[in-house]
């Protein structure tokens, strides 16, 4: 006996911005589109660099001070940027999974933010 596999219907915005439906399995994960993903690739990347910049400070021997103060620096750049995702995801694909009603999703979402937020 064949199984029927269950489906999901989201809807996005096109680039023409409107709205297209489509349907996939439910247990498929699919790549939603984010607006800010070059941002944050880029916020990545400073940061990345920053973080290598502090690495040679303490391989240099600077004052703890100073390392202190730059790595607070990177620290808040990737708090930031995790603001960007967040909202970046909350905006395309919590309101799918909302008009879709994926509580999967949601769920996930709070397990991040609650890791996040530690």
């Amino acid at each position: 006996m064949k199984e029927k596999m269950k489906t999901q219907i989201h809807t996005h915005i096109n680039s023409e911005g409107k709205p297209e439906a489509h349907s996939h399995p439910e247990e498929c994960q699919h790549k939603h589109s984010h607006q800010n993903t070059k941002a944050v690739l880029n916020r990545l990347s400073r940061a990345s660099g920053h973080l290598e910049a502090v690495k040679r400070m303490v391989e240099d021997g600077k004052d703890c001070s100073e390392v202190l103060i730059q790595l607070s620096a990177v620290i808040a750049a990737l708090n930031n940027t995790g603001k960007v995702i967040l909202s970046d995801h909350i905006t395309n694909c919590i309101v799918d999974a909302v008009e879709s009603g994926d509580k999967a999703a949601i769920d996930n979402l709070n397990k991040a933010i609650d890791r996040f937020i530690k």
